[in-house]
């Protein structure tokens, strides 16, 4: 079966254990299509390795610009009607990516995921900050996202561009890119796949990365869910500064702390009301 509506985008940093053999696997299954490596300010030899194969579009970062950059880089670029993202160290199987994408070659959905099953390699220390990422996402969402940011997905490249400015450079990418098709309404499923060990060490710093999930819980609050997540925060200066005025009642009046907490509380809902706004006019400025 040919492949040349096919555009597969692999962002790499610092993966010379794994790339060359992800890229000959890939290119020995899918001949016809493109294939785009983003090489993102790597110190070792990635760059070198993923030139040395025959028939890969090879770009670079002058410096480390992050996991959602280098998918930006390489979609802006990118000639197909359909993209797949793929990981560079060699977890993904090119015959799982070849599940995931029927679905958008045969137009039947927009959007289809790789959902890492049972026998893939995770690592532990990771999982409870993505149990708590993923039941952030299932309230905003309603429904159960069977794997929130699995590295191995594919698009409509027309669908996935629309949202290009809404995608941070970080590796909430993934993330961000899976709620925003749920919100949005498209066509979306999720296949079952084997994700393997990877090769080589893992750029993610769990200290770091930690602290990065919790401001990423934050940001796809304020990005999805903005005037709920503000007005619970003003309600709850309100409902607090009430209580506190109510129990230091002084000479009929309240207290300059209460007092501040319920106008605090009232800002904290206007802004939530703000925030709506120009996150939807952010979604909707390119459909």
């Amino acid at each position: 079966m040919k492949y040349n509506d096919l555009t597969i985008c692999v962002p790499a940093y610092n993966e010379a254990a794994g790339i060359k053999n992800t890229l000959e696997g890939l290119r020995a299954k899918f001949q016809d299509s493109e294939i785009i490596v983003v090489d993102d300010g790597s110190t070792d030899e990635t760059f070198e390795l993923a030139k040395s194969v025959e028939g890969i579009v090879v770009l670079s970062h002058s410096r480390n610009r992050g996991y959602g950059a280098s998918l930006k880089t390489a979609i802006r670029c990118a000639k197909g009607g359909v993209i797949a993202w793929f990981d560079a160290d060699g977890q993904h199987r090119p015959n799982d990516l070849d599940k995931i994408i029927q679905p958008v070659l045969q137009d039947e959905m927009d959007m289809v995921i790789g959902a890492r099953g049972e026998g893939s390699d995770i690592r532990p220390d990771r999982v409870p900050g993505k149990l708590l990422l993923k039941f952030v996402a299932e309230l905003i969402v309603g429904e159960s996202i069977p794997d929130l940011n699995s590295g191995l997905r594919c698009f409509k490249a027309e669908v996935i561009k629309r949202y290009l400015h809404l995608l941070p450079e970080g590796f909430s990418a993934s993330t961000t890119s899976t709620l925003l098709m749920k919100k949005r309404g498209y066509r979306m499923e999720f296949v079952s796949i084997i994700a393997n060990k990877r090769k080589g060490k893992s750029s993610v710093n769990i200290v770091y990365d930690g602290l990065g999930t919790f401001v990423l819980i934050t940001r796809i609050l304020i990005l999805f869910n903005a005037l709920p997540f503000f007005s619970i925060l003003g309600f709850l200066q309100i409902f607090f500064g009430l209580l506190w005025g109510l129990w230091y009642l002084r000479d009929g009046g309240l207290s300059v702390f209460a007092s501040t907490l319920i106008i605090s509380g009232a800002l904290t809902i206007f802004m939530g009301l703000i925030c709506d706004q120009i996150t939807e006019l952010r979604k909707e400025r390119l459909e």
